[in-house]
C-alpha cells in the first residue's frame, strides 16, 4: 500500500472526503453553444479532497470562472490524499488538492512535482473548546491549565500530525506540555468529531467548517488556528501538478490560477451567493449558516501565495519529531512564480 502510514501520519486530519471509493464530482462542459466562433476549452482533471480552502475549485466549476478562463474543469473526488498523489503521479489528474506535506512525500518518492499555489483560505485548522471552559485563546487556555491542576483537559488529535503540531507549538508557547492534558488519538476523522459532539472529549484539534458547526451552536470556542500558530499565509492545503505540465502547458497552468481567482473574488466579496453555487454539487455536509460562518470568520481574505518558510518550518518539526522523512526541500518543490505574479 502507497505509503500506508503516510495516510495516518501526513496530513490526512486535513480533510474529510466524501464517503465511497473515488467519484467523478462535478464536469464541465467541452462543447461550445451551437454557432459559437469561441476556442474549444481546454479539458483538464483536478483531483481534490473536502475541506474548506478547497472552495474555491468548487465555486470556479459551478460559477462558470472556468470557462471563462478557457478551461473544462473535471473535479474528481478522493477519499484519501495517498491516492490522489497517486493519481497525479500516473497522470490520471493534471492537477491535484492536497495537504501541504504531501508533495514533500512525493517529491521523496521521485515523483517531479511542482506544487504551485495555496488551495484557497487560511486559518482552516482549529483547535476548539467546549464554551463551558470559556477558553478563547491560547492564553486562555494557559490560565485554564495554571488554575485547575487536578483537571486534565482531554484533547482529540491524531498523533503524528500537523493537527497534533498545532497543539504541540500552542503548548511551547504558552509554557505548557502534553502532560498537562490527556491526550486522546484517533485515527478516525469523523470518529473525533462524534467524540467531542458527545462530550467525551473536552478539546478538538480539526478542520473548517466541520469545526465551525460547533462554534455556530454556541457549543465550542475559538482555542486558536493555523494563522495564528504558523503564519497568516501557512496553507492547510496545496495545488500542485507534475512538472511536465508547469514547463510544457505553462498556459493551462495560468488559466488555472486565474479561474481560482475569479472564484476566491466571488467567496470573498459574495459569500452567499458562493453558498449558492456550492449547493449545485453538495461539496459540503454542513448547513448554509455554518458554510457562511466558516467563510466569514476567515483571518483574511482568500489569495494563494503560501509562506514557504513557514511550511518548511513545519515539515522541519515533523522531520525532527519522526513522524514524516522528507528529503527535499520546499525550494525544491514549489514553483509559486505565476501566482506570484498574478497577485502582484
Amino acid at each position: 500500500m502507497w505509503m500506508r502510514n503516510l495516510l495516518v501520519l501526513s496530513c490526512i486530519s486535513f480533510v474529510i472526503a466524501s464517503c465511497g471509493s473515488t467519484t467523478l464530482t462535478n464536469t464541465a462542459s467541452i462543447s461550445q453553444p451551437s454557432g459559437s466562433t469561441a476556442q474549444p476549452l481546454t479539458p483538464v482533471k483536478v483531483g481534490h479532497l473536502v475541506a474548506l480552502d478547497m472552495a474555491p475549485l468548487f465555486v470556479g466549476v459551478e460559477s462558470g470562472c472556468f470557462k471563462q478562463k478557457g478551461l473544462a474543469v473535471e473535479t474528481v473526488a478522493f477519499t484519501n490524499p495517498g491516492d490522489n498523489n497517486a493519481a497525479l503521479a500516473g497522470s490520471a489528474v493534471d492537477f491535484n488538492i492536497n495537504p501541504f506535506t504531501l508533495p514533500f512525500f512525493a517529491a521523496s518518492s521521485g515523483v517531479p512535482i511542482k506544487t504551485i499555489s495555496a488551495a484557497g483560505g487560511w486559518g482552516v485548522m482549529q483547535v476548539i473548546a467546549k464554551s463551558q471552559y470559556n477558553i478563547k485563546s491560547a492564553e486562555d487556555l494557559a490560565k485554564y491549565v495554571k488554575g485547575n491542576s487536578g483537571k486534565k483537559l482531554k484533547i482529540a488529535t491524531l498523533r503524528g500530525d500537523t493537527l497534533e503540531l498545532i497543539l504541540l507549538d500552542t503548548f511551547e508557547k504558552e509554557g505548557l506540555s502534553v502532560n498537562d492534558f490527556e491526550m486522546v488519538y484517533f485515527d478516525d476523522l469523523l470518529a473525533m468529531v462524534d467524540a467531542f459532539k458527545l462530550d467525551k472529549v473536552d478539546m478538538l484539534s480539526h478542520i473548517k467548517p466541520y469545526t465551525t458547526q460547533f462554534v455556530e451552536n454556541g457549543s465550542a470556542t475559538v482555542v486558536t488556528d493555523n494563522a495564528k500558530i504558523w503564519s497568516p499565509n501557512t496553507p492547510n492545503t496545496v495545488v500542485s501538478v507534475l512538472d511536465k505540465t508547469l514547463t510544457g502547458r505553462p498556459q493551462v497552468v495560468e488559466a488555472y490560477l486565474k479561474g481560482m481567482q475569479c472564484a476566491a473574488k466571488i467567496i470573498n466579496e459574495n459569500p452567499q451567493e458562493a453558498i449558492s453555487l456550492l449547493k449545485g454539487g453538495n461539496y459540503y455536509r454542513v448547513d448554509d449558516k455554518v458554510l457562511l460562518k466558516a467563510f466569514e470568520t476567515q483571518p483574511a481574505p482568500i489569495t494563494f501565495t503560501p509562506d514557504l518558510k513557514a511550511v518548511q518550518g513545519v515539515v522541519d518539526e515533523m522531520v525532527k519529531l519522526k513522524y514524516i522523512k522528507a528529503d527535499v526541500p520546499a525550494s525544491k518543490i514549489f514553483d509559486v512564480s505565476i501566482i506570484e505574479k498574478l497577485e502582484k
